[in-house]
């Protein structure tokens, strides 16, 4: 199923429902897009007004990156369905035996490797996404300054959502080494923009209350 092709009903319902995709990496991409796409709403109600010619070639630059980014991380919602499903199914496998235990424990390290590498990207869209709209912060139209801010948290939100996908993930692996060295990027691009998204925000928030 393109979960991504359904309407915001239906995939609410099916978010809702105990079907194990899609989940919290696929509903973070998507808010991340949503991110992405206010982003370049800004820019769109910014290009053609005589007030912000002298930036518009660099507005224009960021909604070329803002529409790839929504493309890509609309696919990686996709995409973390598709990285689940095995998962799901490992931990179904049976475990009666030693060599089942075996077999079983090796499946699953590999599908939680696989699991743990798509919201790992999503995380590393929505940093890009952060540094995108904090550019649409400083040159969009004062007009649509609320959009901005409004894409600055949903940005994060979605990269604080696929760092918890992250985590889940690695925590349950035995190859400690891979895990840590996930969570250390996971970590690191936490550190990094959440700070980044909380300042494009704050600025907004305090233009608009004239503090």
């Amino acid at each position: 199923m393109e979960f991504t092709a359904l309407s915001c009903q239906e995939f609410a319902d099916v978010l809702a429902s105990k079907a194990p995709v899609p989940g919290g990496g696929g509903a973070s991409a998507l808010v991340g897009a949503l991110g992405a796409a206010l982003g370049n709403m800004v820019g769109a109600l910014t290009v053609g007004k005589k007030k912000y010619a002298g930036v518009e070639d660099d507005v224009k630059a960021l909604m070329a990156k803002g529409d790839s980014l929504r493309r890509d991380l609309l696919l990686l919602a996709e995409k973390d369905a598709e990285a689940f499903e095995p998962l799901s199914r490992a931990y179904g496998m049976p475990k009666d035996t030693p060599e089942q235990a075996a077999q079983k424990e090796a499946v699953m390290e590999e599908a939680l490797k696989a699991a743990s590498m798509v919201p790992l990207t999503i995380m590393e869209k929505c940093a890009e996404a952060l540094t995108m709209i904090e550019g649409f912060s400083r040159l969009g139209s004062r007009l649509a300054l609320s959009d901005a801010g409004v894409a600055a948290c949903f940005a994060k939100a979605a990269l604080q959502g696929a760092s918890l996908n992250v985590f889940i993930n690695t925590k349950a692996m035995k190859d400690r080494s891979f895990a840590e060295e996930v969570n250390n990027k996971a970590r690191k691009l936490l550190e990094t923009y959440e700070p980044l998204a909380d300042e494009v925000a704050g600025n907004v928030k305090r233009y608009l209350l004239n503090e």
